[in-house]
């Protein structure tokens, strides 16, 4: 059996939350898809963290929402986050933190298991290492019955995310790398099948630096720093298509989908 599913890179803001909304519909008909999952960390109107209504928008459209380093940061998204399982945040924010570290949804007789880490190079929101915490998260996926495992590694160190691409190779269906906002061009299918890109890109206006107000980014590098806003211009979609074989559990292609609203 063959399953499609589409992983979505990092929503921003309300014109992100729009494009997905716009889009996902159309693209399930045109790519036949099975599945959709989304980041939605940077989805809130401010471009960081979620919050019950962005994420909501999101899961009008789609299956399941990842998140990353800037889950809590809209503030009032922690108890949102309890009450949706479709939603998980890093599982190596420890389990006391509000909300799931993995989760499974079911399409037909296809039981989709995803998690989310969190890398730790360059980034200071975790102490726990995203490795145990996939080791784990795999774990009791397989342990729930999932046909199929989508690894999101919010990281910023391109090695941290190849590292766990190959920690994880044979093991699990699909690991995606999000957080940089910038699509890389390395999509391929590891050892073993699973489908792996460095980083899918970002759901935000291309106009933008990496989804936020360029003229306020620039300020930051120029010397006339100033507060940064996420941009307001229309976004474009950035996404990886993965097809997978449910009853081999190996993924047998990955490649990218790029859409701008009409």
């Amino acid at each position: 059996m063959t399953f499609r599913l589409l992983f979505i890179g990092d929503v921003m803001g309300e014109a992100g939350c729009a494009a997905v909304r716009e889009l996902v519909p159309a693209l399930r008909r045109e790519l036949g898809l099975d599945a959709v999952v989304v980041n939605g960390e940077n989805s809130a109107p401010t471009g960081r963290g979620i919050t019950p209504d962005s994420g909501s928008q999101l899961l009008s459209v789609a299956d399941f929402v990842t998140l990353g380093n800037h889950a809590y940061d809209a503030g009032e998204g922690g108890r949102f986050l309890d009450q949706e399982p479709r939603i998980v945040r890093p599982a190596n924010f420890g389990a006391g933190s509000p909300g799931y570290g993995w989760g499974t949804f079911e399409v037909g007789d296809v039981r989709v298991g995803v998690t989310n880490v969190l890398g730790r190079v360059f980034l200071n929101s975790t102490s726990r290492s995203p490795f145990a915490a996939a080791d784990r998260a795999v774990e009791d996926l397989e342990a729930a019955g999932a046909d199929i495992v989508l690894v999101d590694v919010h990281a910023e160190a391109t090695s941290e995310k190849q590292a766990m691409g190959y920690h994880l190779a044979g093991r699990v269906q699909a690991v995606v790398g999000t957080h940089t906002h910038v699509p890389t061009a390395d999509l391929r299918v590891l050892p073993g099948g699973t489908s792996y890109i460095t980083d899918v890109g970002m759901t935000g206006d291309p106009e933008s630096i990496i989804g936020f107000d360029r003229e306020d980014f620039m300020g930051l590098f120029l010397g006339s720093p100033s507060r940064i806003g996420v941009s307001g211009g229309t976004a474009a979609l950035n996404a990886v298509l993965i097809e997978m074989d449910v009853e081999g559990r190996q993924a047998t292609s990955i490649e990218r989908v790029y859409r701008e609203p009409t």
